[in-house]
């Protein structure tokens, strides 16, 4: 495995993957700056498939050489580098809805919303039966955002920023029906609260593709 060449983090990254937005997030909301290497699927760095075979984004590389290969991890590490927003400043029963909302997002959401978006990768998949699972899923966080404009309250937290780049996508295949559903009053508005945020334009920022030799570039 070769050396760490640089005094920052270096983040594997692929700006449309919702696993590498959340991480972005995090590292931008927690003030901390990486050497960012844009990633193409169909053409991966041998060097990030080397330091994480699974060869999937986000990956971060620390200048110690650890490897933190997994996005809520990603968000994790950042939190206890520096929380400047207080992400994590919950009481303790938000922190188990937090665990639990993002056991069903990585679980359960995520298993309706690539079956809703991607039928055609499922063989005997009925989009429309996963669209309906996806949305009973989404307005259980709507509940939560009847009275406040984030899940916790009126300042974002750690839960905001881990499950919106997913409802994100989830709006992608029939915006119209999704910005129009009723049921998804609160959720519409929160995405809408969240797409508008300078953090999300930051996170959001286009790179050309990385190639061994590139110059560094940095992040955010």
């Amino acid at each position: 495995m070769s050396a760490h060449q640089s005094e920052l983090p270096v983040l594997y990254s692929f700006r449309r993957c919702p696993f590498a937005m959340r991480a972005r997030l995090a590292l931008a909301a927690c003030g901390l700056k990486v050497e960012i290497r844009e990633i193409v699927l169909r053409d991966k760095p041998a060097h990030m498939c080397e330091i994480s075979p699974k060869a999937t984004v986000p990956v971060l590389w620390l200048p110690d050489g650890t490897v933190v290969d997994e996005s809520l991890d990603v968000m994790r590490w950042a939190v206890r580098q520096a929380d400047p927003m207080g992400l994590m400043n919950l009481q303790p029963s938000a922190l188990e809805s937090t665990q639990q909302w993002l056991a069903v997002l990585d679980g359960e959401f995520k298993h309706h919303l690539d079956r809703y978006k991607y039928p055609q990768r499922y063989e005997g998949v009925d989009a429309m039966e996963h669209r309906q699972a996806g949305v009973q899923i989404l307005k259980q966080w709507g509940a939560a955002l009847i009275d406040s404009d984030w899940l916790f309250g009126n300042s974002m937290r750690f839960a905001d920023l881990a499950i919106l780049p997913f409802v994100r996508q989830f709006r992608i295949p029939e915006p119209q029906w999704f910005d129009s559903n009723p049921e998804l009053a609160p959720v519409v508005a929160w995405l809408q609260r969240f797409l508008a945020l300078p953090l999300f334009e930051t996170a959001m920022q286009k790179f050309e593709p990385w190639k061994p030799g590139d110059p560094a570039v940095f992040f955010p």
